[in-house]
């Protein structure tokens, strides 16, 4: 029997032990299972009470037992889901009566959801949704994972897609009369017309997302500048716990330390870097490199000093803010930074002006996360395929002069685009990619 045919199950919600368990049961052979541990089939779709039993008629928990007969289920199969005590030797006990019954197995990461993929339950921007979902940590992530298991993108992406095909049936039907005088003309125009308004769309979403796919991953603050400065101490108050050793002595970070920060919503992992200097050191040495590295690929460093004079040594290409650090052993004076240059005046140590660095670092965000509130892009896959699309709609009109077929092969193109976008057409080798990422039980 095909791995897809067989009946699986798996525990879908959190670790043992808890309070309570859910164990979902997908697949042909889902309620022959219930009957068997149950005793019986229970209504569908209400919550039923039975005292589960194994094959042998031993018995497992006092349960309440669900009942959804396909297709009107999450994957489209036959689902059942038991309700059971969160113990481990509970769900031990329930997982050896499941496995003993044929084609009855353990799921994969993710695959009841990739079933309900298959079957039409949604599609692939929704199963990105859910996983993005699952993942967030943030109220913005939140936020925008719900726009897309909403399928505010998919919807919008399915009516693209019937707009082209209209257009492009209006294309190929004038070079199917294109003998008969002006019936070309008078269906080419209104073809073009529908293509010059899906582009215009279709630009303007893309325009106004910002970077709403970097929300998944968040933006990346990296703290550098030469040792003993403070930057240990400024992680730590950020973090608003001890995350970093702090030292007086030089060189006490050697390796990356990173902590992830929910700022108003937005998800930012501020990196600790090991004191840039020359040294002889191997360790140090090695810390210094990959502290230049990391800072190279942070979309904003912030650059500590104890002196307004410090040079910065910097390599990539993202904005730097100058940090003046133990302002409270001195004088405050005004942080020398260049032109267009943001600089602050701080005690990592007391607290001072870190307030005001945090609030500047939120505002950062909201201009670099642009229109992520209420973006529809959630991925760069998403936004990729997009931007073919456009790519397609523009060759489209620029070659229509050219002979209408090139334009109906442009316009297919369109279409196929937008069909890996909802995972429709030619998507089989993305979709291991994309499910293997979930959690088992989802």
């Amino acid at each position: 029997m095909h791995p897809r045919d067989q009946t699986i199950f798996a525990l879908s919600s959190g670790r043992p032990p808890s309070a309570i368990a859910l164990v979902r049961v997908s697949g042909p052979q889902a309620g022959e299972v219930v009957t068997v541990l149950a005793g019986r089939l229970p209504p569908p779709r209400m919550a039923t009470r039975a005292l589960l039993r194994d094959v042998g008629q031993r018995p497992i928990d006092d349960a309440v037992v669900f009942w959804f007969p396909g297709p009107a289920s999450a994957t489209g199969e036959d689902v059942a889901e038991f309700h059971i005590h969160g113990g481990r030797a509970v769900l031990s006990a329930l997982f050896a009566a499941l496995s003993a019954f044929a084609d009855v197995r353990t799921a994969e990461p993710g695959e009841f959801t990739r079933r309900a993929f298959e079957n039409g339950k949604l599609d692939l921007t929704e199963a990105e949704g859910l996983d993005d979902l699952i993942h967030a940590d943030t109220d913005r992530q939140r936020h925008q994972a719900l726009r897309q298991l909403k399928g505010l993108l998919g919807d919008r992406a399915r009516d693209w897609r019937v707009r082209i095909i209209e257009a492009s049936a209006l294309i190929e039907a004038g070079i199917d009369f294109s003998d008969e005088g002006d019936v070309p003309a008078e269906l080419i125009a209104p073809a073009l017309a529908k293509v010059k308004a899906l582009l215009s769309e279709i630009e303007d979403v893309l325009a106004g997302q910002g970077r709403s796919e970097r929300l998944r991953d968040g933006l990346v603050v990296a703290i550098a500048g030469p040792p003993n400065v403070g930057k240990s101490t400024l992680m730590n108050q950020l973090a608003r716990r001890e995350v970093a050793i702090v030292s007086p002595h030089a060189g006490t970070t050697r390796d990356v330390i990173e902590v992830q920060l929910d700022l108003d919503g937005y998800p930012v992992t501020v990196i600790d870097t090991a004191g840039i200097r020359e040294t002889d050191d191997p360790v140090e040495q090695e810390g210094v490199r990959r502290a230049r590295a990391r800072a190279a690929d942070a979309d904003l460093v912030l650059w500590l000093s104890d002196s307004p004079q410090a040079a910065i040594h910097h390599d990539g290409s993202a904005p730097i803010w100058k940090v003046r650090n133990k302002i409270d052993l001195g004088e405050a004076g005004r942080p020398l930074a260049e032109p267009g240059q943001a600089s602050f005046q701080i005690s990592a140590s007391r607290g001072d002006g870190v307030p005001e660095l945090i609030n500047a670092l939120v505002g950062f965000a909201q201009n670099y996360f642009g229109g992520s509130e209420s973006g529809l892009i959630g991925r760069t896959r998403q936004r990729k395929l997009l931007e073919d699309v456009v790519a397609a709609l523009r060759r489209c009109l620029a070659v229509v002069g050219q002979g209408e077929e090139l334009a109906a092969e442009e316009l297919r193109s369109a279409g196929h685009s937008l069909g890996r976008l909802l995972g429709r057409v030619d998507v089989e080798d993305i979709l291991d990619v994309i499910f293997r990422e979930f959690c088992v039980g989802k």
